[in-house]
């Protein structure tokens, strides 16, 4: 019998990418498909909307299950997809009926498609239900079109505009504690159709207060918890369109979420 040796260095990288820890390629953009091992969040059915989402029930929580969001056409292409939409939070009363995922996530590769219907529209993607990137239409600030909300500038030339189509490419790896102290802050990188925007961004607080998300109320949003959340997307009364969202868990060891497409 013939017997092969791979050196330790070579089988290590082997044994890496068969468990697929790493995210450094991916495909990204409109359209991307999920890889294996991915969670489907949101696939234009209400099966799904109701198998994998919830209410978050935050501070301002003033709606009930049934989730009130909408399975509409797409208006764009083919197929059906996820509207935002409830009436308690008409006039921008965010906390009030923001959905999250029932399952919590620690490290993540994320991927999220989403259309503003008219302008000013505002919706927004919470990792771990506490740390935004912005959808906002018309906003070219640090509080706008996908920022790192109150961390970084507007990446807002890379948006495709109102009544069309944009997408979100992210890997984030989750704060570190030891002996219940925090000991290296969240991070994340984002690409926005198809573009590196933001690049081992560090998270320094949960912007927005209590109504916000989880531990915005904890020391002015400094007080993060080691736990892992949900993937949230918020509802502020605005029209805003979600299609082909899919997360896949990681196990980030380095500090780093830089990946290529």
């Amino acid at each position: 019998m013939l017997r092969f040796t791979l050196p330790s260095a070579l089988l290590l990288a082997v044994c890496l990418n068969l468990l697929d820890l790493s995210p450094a390629r991916a495909e990204v953009g409109l359209g991307a498909a999920p890889p294996p091992g991915a969670d489907v969040l949101i696939d234009g059915t209400r099966e799904t909307l109701d198998e994998k989402w919830t209410y978050w029930q935050g501070p301002a929580f003033a709606s009930s299950l049934p989730i009130k969001w909408k399975i509409v056409d797409d208006p764009v292409d083919e197929g059906t997809v996820l509207m935002s939409f409830d009436p308690v939070a008409a006039g921008g009363k965010y906390g009030t009926a923001d959905i999250v995922t029932k399952k919590p996530y620690r490290d993540f590769r994320l991927h999220v498609e989403f259309l503003v219907t008219k302008p000013g529209g505002n919706s927004g993607v919470y990792l771990q239900n506490r740390f935004e990137i912005q959808v906002l239409d018309g906003d070219k600030t640090k509080h706008g079109m996908g920022a790192v909300i109150n961390e970084t500038e507007s990446p807002y030339h890379l948006y495709n505009g109102t009544g069309k189509w944009n997408a979100y490419d992210i890997v984030f790896r989750a704060a570190r504690f030891e002996d219940g102290k925090l000991v290296q802050k969240p991070l994340v990188t984002v690409y926005f159709n198809g573009q590196k925007a933001h690049e081992n961004v560090q998270i320094n607080k949960v912007w927005g207060g209590p109504r916000s998300g989880v531990d915005g109320g904890n020391d002015g949003g400094a007080g993060i918890t080691d736990t892992p959340q949900g993937l949230k997307l918020q509802n502020e009364g605005h029209d805003v369109r979600y299609r082909n969202t899919w997360i896949k868990p990681l196990t980030l060891a380095k500090a780093d979420t830089s990946f290529s497409e």
